[in-house]
């Protein structure tokens, strides 16, 4: 084993403060990873919280994970030491359901191993993210970062930009598509840039007026104003993007799908949605569905299609010392779109 400095947090109610873990030596399958970066997402704030349920303290979170290969076992291909490479949000799976034979470990019919706090199958205890100054995991769950993107700002994609992306090619945009995304954060602004890649005419539903020439900067072509109803209609949408997760009216954007649309929900709100209308659903063969991130090979073709369009995620870089005020703007929506932490602050200061 090895002892490795980390952030962690201990209780639900304590700031985040130093730790050591011990990650385990490098097996045949596996890749050693110094971090050298590692996006900050609401589910580690909703992990650390208990909101999600109780999870093993010390919880060392954080699932959008960059860094350079330091060692690589004997089955390992495709990456070598000195490579940039990444790890998202799982770190193993069964292998052997149908749908980790299609590439969708996400869907895992045993359930796959999360990145932190899970079950850790390979050394026993909960398994431990980003927020520290390195990792170990299994080949299978390594995503090659091409040479032209820069690292920092490529971590979020292992987390929002994956889950964006997904739905987007699940349901098939395009050039010509329409596409709307609900509400500019993290998860929207990822939906925004993405969706305008892949040439569909993108709208913007926000509840915050002043949003709008950002919204254009990162790829919206039209953006509309919820607060106190929809006033002006737009054409209807085959794809729209649900990316908040707070309790809403879904009815307001079921009602805006064309023929066959779907309204995809990515966010996890506390309480349920209010009831929907079947009718406004029935009439034009509209469908709700929802998505939770992407398999490995989606992941690392995502990667590539961000490399190829030139995509990365608004970033604000703060240091791991930071990290408890970093939680308390998230709560606040103060930051445009996602905090990434250097680790270098972690090996500098130690812990």
């Amino acid at each position: 084993m090895n002892k490795t400095p980390a952030f962690a947090a201990f209780s639900p109610d304590t700031p985040l403060g130093p730790h050591t873990i011990d990650r385990r030596n490098p097996g045949p399958d596996d890749v050693q990873i110094d971090i050298l970066f590692c996006g900050v997402c609401h589910s580690d704030l909703h992990t650390v919280k208990a909101e999600w349920g109780g999870p093993t303290y010390p919880a060392v979170v954080g699932h959008e994970i960059v860094g350079r290969v330091t060692g690589v076992g004997a089955n390992v291909t495709g990456v070598k030491v000195g490579d940039m490479a990444g790890v998202g949000c799982m770190v193993d799976s069964c292998q052997a359901c149908a749908s980790c034979k299609d590439g969708l470990e996400q869907f895992c019919e045993n359930g796959f191993t999360g990145t932190y706090n899970s079950p850790d199958k390979k050394s026993g205890g909960v398994t431990y993210g980003g927020y520290s100054t390195s990792i170990v995991v299994d080949r299978r769950f390594v995503l090659r970062i091409p040479g032209s993107m820069d690292p920092a700002s490529t971590a979020p994609l292992l987390c929002a930009g994956i889950t964006t992306y997904s739905p987007l090619r699940h349901w098939g945009v395009k050039k010509g598509s329409r596409v709307g995304v609900v509400g500019l954060g993290g998860l929207g602004h990822m939906a925004i840039k993405i969706a305008h890649a892949m040439g569909a005419h993108v709208t913007l539903f926000t509840t915050s007026p002043g949003k709008e020439a950002d919204a254009h900067r990162l790829g919206a072509d039209e953006v509309i104003l919820t607060k106190g109803g929809i006033k002006a209609t737009p054409k209807p949408m085959d794809v729209i993007i649900d990316t908040v997760s707070a309790a809403h009216d879904l009815n307001v954007y079921i009602a805006l799908l064309a023929r066959d649309g779907t309204l995809v929900l990515l966010g996890a709100p506390p309480t349920p949605h209010p009831p929907l209308k079947v009718m406004p659903m029935i009439s034009r063969r509209r469908s709700l569905g929802a998505s939770l991130i992407g398999g490995i090979k989606e992941t690392q073709e995502m990667l590539d299609f961000c490399a190829e369009h030139g995509i990365a995620a608004d970033i604000e870089l703060i240091s791991m010392q930071e990290i408890n005020t970093a939680y308390e703007r998230m709560l606040k929506s103060d930051v445009k779109y996602r905090f990434v932490i250097d680790m270098q602050s972690l090996r500098e200061k130690g812990s």
